[in-house]
């Protein structure tokens, strides 16, 4: 899974989230950066977490260019500004899904879960 966000501490939260559930994560800090790490990398990334607003490339101007090469690429996008994803992106494609922040681990882990299984598979952990 790749995290995207500008926020040091967002990505931190994200990969630590994803980690603690035993996902396999790499993170990025710009949309500049996660592309330059898909063009390097051998690695394929089932899920992209992605901020919404980031400098000079937003979240759904990232994902536009990752699905050039990864088309099947699933998405979260994470947002504190509901409408500006609507703004840049007026709508979701199915394998796409948003999520407010800040958000608990709960909230994001079964979002997760829902969009690599289509449905729930969580086990409890704390908040």
């Amino acid at each position: 899974m790749l995290v995207v966000d500008d926020d040091a501490n967002v990505r931190a939260f994200v990969e630590r989230a994803l980690r603690t559930a035993g996902y396999d994560t790499a993170s990025a800090r710009s949309g500049y950066d996660a592309l330059a790490l898909a063009r390097t990398t051998s690695r394929r990334f089932e899920l992209v977490v992605t901020d919404v607003r980031m400098p000079h490339m937003s979240g759904p101007q990232l994902i536009e260019r990752l699905r050039r090469s990864e088309r099947d690429v699933k998405v979260l996008y994470l947002t504190g500004y509901n409408d500006q994803l609507f703004t840049e992106k007026p709508g979701l494609w199915e394998d796409e899904a948003f999520l407010d922040k800040p958000c608990t681990v709960r909230a994001l882990m079964e979002a997760v879960s829902l969009l690599l299984n289509g449905h729930l598979e969580f086990s409890s952990q704390p908040e």
